[in-house]
Parts: C-alpha cells; structure tokens; sequence
C-alpha cells in the first residue's frame, strides 16, 4: 500500500474511533438522563399512593382503583411475603394494553427502593421501567411506566448518531485525502528529483531545504547527498581528464624523440658501429633525445602531480634574493646577454622556493630564446603594496614579441607561439600552475613601449 493510502487510512481510523466514542458517550448520557427522568417521575408516583393505600383488604381482592393518583402507570401493591393486593393497568399504547412482567419476588436488599428495566407480558410489547420500594404500612409498591417514548428518542438519536457519522467520515476522508495530497507535494518533488538524477542530472536540487519541516529537513539532507554525489563524480571526471591529458600529453611529446632514438639505432644496425664518426653521432644523438625524454617525462610529472593538488611548501620567501640567484644561473648560460635586476626593496611573500625559482627559471630561459645578443631581457621585481594587497614580478624581454593572438594561449600545454621553437611547450604551462598554487595569476602581453614581449605575475603579500 502507499504512503498516500496508509495516511488515509490512518486518518479514517482515527476519525472513526474519535466518533464512535463521541456517539456511545452521548447514547450513554442521554438515556442516563432519560432514565434518570423516568426514576424522578416514579419516585413522584410513590408519593400520594404511600398516604392513599389503606390497611390490607380481604384475600382474593387484588384490584382497587388507585390509577387516579397515578394516571397511565401501571401500579402494583404486594404483601411482604409476594401476595398481589392491589392491582392498576398501565397505559394503552396504540390501542393495546401492556403489563409489566415483573418478577414474583423482589428483593430490595435491604434498601427503601429499587429501580430495574423488565420487559412486556405480551409479545412485542416495550420495555418498562420499574420502581419497587416499601410503604409506610409495610407493603411493597411496585410501579411502572412504559419507555416507548424514551426508546423512540434514543433510536433517534442512533439514527442521527449513524448519520452524521457517516457523513463525518465522508467529509474526513475527502478532507484528509486534500490534506494528504498537499502534504506529500513536495515528496513528489523529490521523486520526481531523483528520477531526474538517476537519469543523469546532477545539478538538479529538491526545492525547500530551507523550511523548517521533516520535508524541509528530506530536502536539505538529499540535496547535501546529491551535492557529494556530484563532487564525487566531478572529481572523478576530473582524475579521468588529468590521465587522459597526461597519456595524450606523454604520447605527444615522447613521438619525437622515441623516432629520433629509433632513427639512431637503425643507423647502428647499419653499420655505424664500425665507423667511429658515425658511432660517436649515435651515441651523442642517443643521449641527447634520452635526456630530453628524462626532461619531458620530469615536466609531465610534475604537472600531474599539481593537478592532483599536492601541497607545496608555504615559509617565507623573499623574492629579490630569489630572482638575483635565477638571474646568475642564466648569466652563467648565456654571459653575453645583459640581464638586469630592479628593486626598490625586498619583497616577501609566502610560498615554496625552489617552485618559485623554477617559474622564473622558465621566464628567463623563454626570454632568452627570443632575443639576440646585446638585446636586454629585464626582470623587475615590484616592492609596492597594491590595494589587493599583492606584488608584482615583471619579465621584460627585447626579442621578437608574441604573435596576435598568442597572448591568451601563451600558456596552454605544448602551445608554440613561434613555430621555429622547438621546445615542449610545457615550461609557460608549468609557470601558470605554480603561481595559481600560490594565490596569484600571470599574463603575458607584448612591451607597449618597444620590443619584446613582458610576462607579468601577481602573488599575494606576506603581509
């Protein structure tokens, strides 16, 4: 059965019950209370009839004329030991007579008065109320009223009771049904939610989780599943993209130097081993593509490995210090390069050293492709404080300048922006990461005021 029918039904049984007790409560006080009228009416009949019996008559003369102080009630004088001595008919109800049939023998125990309910003597008569209680000369007075008019009213009443009980349920169930179809309303948006969700729409969320009800409490609770859900997934879609990034990325970049390392050794199986000059080309070919495999598979990883979100180290940095040692590890490749450092004061930031030297390594290297000797790549390390409480650290070449266009790709994966270099398009990539793992962003741009291209980066204050 569902939940709908189960609730209906719960409330049809609880009005049912609640009415059947109203109903017998009332049937119960109402005939009390006729009955109790009924008692009072016979207690009033014992009155004249106590001072209006006379001393006992002659055996075998049971009737005396007495209903005159009793008018329609049946009245019955009984010696102590059970003898009828007076006997006066009760009323005719619809041209008949009725007696009692009262038993032979009454006990009172040991009270002034008894009240009982006896049936007719006639078949199909009514029922009668009986009063028997003991007069002042010692006899026992029975007296009697029919309860028709007390029956009819409380079948009556029944009939009413049956009535509106019935209508009672009718109006509880149609009530109910309304109230219950309101109530589950938002259930059947979580059905129809997770429905939704099961085929595949994640972003849909069961509306008022806010309300503070059991469903509202449901909706915030399925909604923080589905929530988890989603993430889980989104995460799983993102390890999936990072692998297949990292595969066609790998596969990319190791063609190159897999073919050259191929080439050379089918120029060993060619008999370049027994000419030295020959043989010292494949073996220095061979190391070279074998350490720019190294190199390539180094940078991957390393990729990989930031887009897992591994931390890096946080500890103060100062970064004057750090691009003065870049700055003398690239004199010491190219000396005939004028490199300049610009520094108003030392600057500090929080972050991991040696990642932050290789983005500057990687900006300097890819200044120094560009440029011919006596051209002046510059890095200018900015000490100010801006309003977003950040620094600036500006890598200003001399050289050829970015194409129209690369200044938004500049820094994609294995993206060249000049087609003669034959890097592996991974040094810019591996810049933009590190400095987002460190709070800031970097952008390239060509020099507004002469040649070159600036490559500008942004880390948040230590202060």
């Amino acid at each position: 059965m569902s939940l709908r029918g189960r609730l209906l039904l719960a409330v049809g049984a609880v009005a049912l019950i609640a009415l059947l007790t109203a109903d017998v409560a009332t049937y119960a006080a109402l005939k009390n209370f006729l009955y109790d009228r009924v008692d009072q009416s016979l207690a009033a009949t014992q009155q004249p009839l106590d001072h209006n019996v006379g001393p006992r008559p002659h055996p075998g003369d049971n009737t005396i004329d007495i209903g005159r102080f009793a008018p329609g009630t049946y009245v019955q004088v009984r010696d102590s030991d059970g003898s009828v001595l007076y006997t006066a008919p009760g009323r005719y109800i619809g041209g008949q007579e009725y007696t009692p049939e009262v038993p032979q023998q009454i006990d009172l125990g040991g009270r002034s008065s008894r009240y009982f309910t006896v049936g007719a003597s006639e078949g199909g008569g009514p029922d009668f109320r009986v009063r028997a209680s003991t007069l002042a000369n010692g006899a026992q007075l029975v007296v009697a009223v029919p309860l028709d008019d007390t029956v009819a009213t409380l079948n009556r009443l029944l009939a009413v009771e049956i009535a509106v009980t019935v209508a009672a349920l009718v109006a509880a169930a149609a009530f109910g049904w309304w109230l219950v179809r309101v109530g589950l309303h938002p259930l059947r948006e979580v059905e129809a939610t997770a429905e939704a969700i099961a085929e595949g729409d994640l972003s849909r969320r069961v509306p008022g989780e806010d309300n503070k009800t059991e469903v509202g409490r449901l909706a915030h609770t399925f909604n923080t599943m589905v929530e988890r859900i989603q993430q889980a997934f989104t995460a799983r879609d993102a390890t999936e993209a990072r692998l297949r990034r990292f595969v066609a990325d790998a596969s990319h970049e190791l063609r190159t130097p897999v073919a050259a390392v191929s080439a050379y050794a089918e120029l060993f199986e060619r008999g370049a081993n027994e000419r030295p000059a020959d043989l010292d080309r494949v073996m220095t070919g061979i190391r070279a593509e074998t350490a720019r495999m190294g190199d390539l598979v180094e940078d991957l990883l390393f990729l990989a490995r930031l887009d897992e979100g591994r931390p890096l180290e946080r500890a103060p940095v100062e970064l004057v210090t750090v691009a003065a040692q870049a700055i003398d590890a690239s004199r010491a490749v190219g000396p005939e390069w004028d490199m300049r450092l610009e520094a108003a004061q030392p600057v500090d930031v929080t972050g991991d050293a040696t990642r932050l030297r290789q983005v500057l390594d990687n900006l300097l290297g890819n200044a120094l492709k560009f440029v011919a000797p006596g051209d002046e790549p510059r890095i200018t390390v900015t000490g100010r404080r801006t309003d977003s409480g950040t620094v600036a650290i500006a890598v200003a070449d001399q050289g050829v300048g970015l194409p129209p266009g690369a200044d938004e790709r500049v820094f994609e994966e294995h993206h060249r922006a000049h087609p003669s270099y034959d890097g592996r398009g991974l040094g810019l990539a591996i810049c933009r990461r590190v400095v987002e793992r460190h709070g800031g962003s970097i952008t390239a741009r060509n020099n507004p005021a002469g040649r070159g291209a600036v490559f500008e980066l942004t880390l948040p204050s230590a202060d």
